[in-house]
């Protein structure tokens, strides 16, 4: 590969609209992103999706693209009523069955093959430590470290045992803000022995069991590095995630595009300080301009040294692992197969069983809270 297409690979992209257009096929020839995120402004129906997915992989000959998704259940599904959805995480919670989280996502990830989505970003391993906070809530499992723990493994296996790469976030913990990051940086003053004891375990948990991949948290923890967004700080991804709890799978940061970072950084020098921090792949999900800016941005620190041929080695070793693994052999998927798939009567009697095990216990006041379209993890307003 080109220098240009190694740092292609760093780099997931969303894009709008539904269908490859001439010009989306030109900027991925051009550009050769290791992979694409879809919304529900991309998602149509099951032919569209399987027409969609087979288009994109088309024009990724050297290397399949992971083609992901944000689908939590709850207020974060991105895909149409065809499939089968979830209620949100924090019902799972309060049901605290491994083995219905573990069908929940098994459900999810058979689904997702079959119309050729192979990632999906979950599960939040956010303990919901904060009741003002307004960006987890009821897509955490709960308030229990050891609940979302326990929920997050049954979910991980569930997705990984039916190839499609999970994502566990927002390392190291986005349950404990009281502002959220699509709009502000925020700030968690939060001593380290109560990291220690909240926000940390369930991602330590996921990291024994061999979770593919793992999200940051735009926030700043004052413990962990005083001044610098996790997404952005060496102290946080290369001492803590990486050398502490020995992490050696793809780490991706959030939205790039989200404010905690755009208000404080641009795109280029953002894409270039997570790099260096310690991210693999490098989110931005609207903008091509922007996704154009931080692949030079990547390509100039390279050429002059602030990125070392070792750094970049890294990552494209651990992308190319994780391709290998959950992606190759490489097939195209079909209109046939996907119908037979999705919402089948099998996967609609996982949904009742949920139903079935929440009703036995009083429903929450959940306030559903709408996010601005601009932003990665927000709930069905995003866009």
């Amino acid at each position: 590969m080109t220098l240009r297409e190694q740092i292609g690979q760093l780099f997931m992209m969303g894009f709008t609209g539904t269908t490859v257009t001439h010009d989306l096929a030109s900027f991925l020839k051009a550009h050769s992103p290791g992979g694409v995120i879809f919304f529900k402004r991309n998602l149509e129906s099951v032919q569209q999706i399987v027409e969609l997915t087979n288009g994109l992989q088309k024009l990724s000959p050297r290397s399949p693209l992971l083609i992901a998704i944000d689908q939590e259940g709850g207020r974060v599904s991105r895909l149409p009523r065809e499939f089968t959805i979830f209620p949100p995480c924090e019902q799972l919670g309060q049901c605290n069955s491994y083995e219905l989280a573990y069908s929940a996502a098994s459900t999810i990830a058979k689904e997702l093959r079959a119309v050729g989505i192979n990632m999906n970003m979950a599960p939040v391993l956010d303990v919901n430590s904060n009741q003002h906070n307004p960006v987890i809530g009821d897509r955490a499992f709960g308030a229990s470290p050891q609940i979302v723990g326990e929920m997050g493994l049954a979910i991980i296996a569930g997705l990984q045992e039916n190839k499609v790469v999970a994502c566990g976030k927002h390392f190291p913990g986005h349950g404990d803000t009281a502002t959220d990051s699509h709009k502000v940086l925020p700030v968690v003053d939060a001593d380290l022995h109560r990291l220690q004891d909240t926000e940390f375990p369930p991602f330590q948990q996921a990291i024994r069991s061999g979770v593919a991949s793992l999200m940051t948290a735009h926030v700043v923890y004052r413990a962990l590095d005083p001044e610098t967004a996790a997404t952005l700080s060496s102290p946080v991804i290369q001492r803590l995630l990486r050398e502490e709890f020995r992490y050696d799978g793809v780490v991706l940061t959030d939205d790039l595009e989200m404010r905690a970072i755009v208000d404080h950084e641009g795109i280029g020098e953002a894409a270039v300080r997570a790099f260096v921090a310690g991210c693999d792949v490098l989110l931005i999900c609207k903008d091509q301009e922007r996704v154009v800016a931080a692949m030079q941005a990547m390509e100039m620190a390279v050429q002059d040294g602030r990125i070392t041929q070792e750094r970049l080695q890294q990552s494209l070793v651990r992308v190319a692992r994780l391709k290998a693994r959950y992606l190759q052999p490489y097939k195209p998927v079909t209109i046939s197969d996907a119908r037979l798939v999705v919402g089948c009567r099998s996967h609609k009697l996982v949904l009742y069983s949920w139903h079935h095990a929440y009703g036995r216990i009083p429903k929450p006041q959940v306030t559903e809270v709408h996010e601005p379209a601009q932003a990665h993890d927000s709930p069905v307003t995003h866009g």
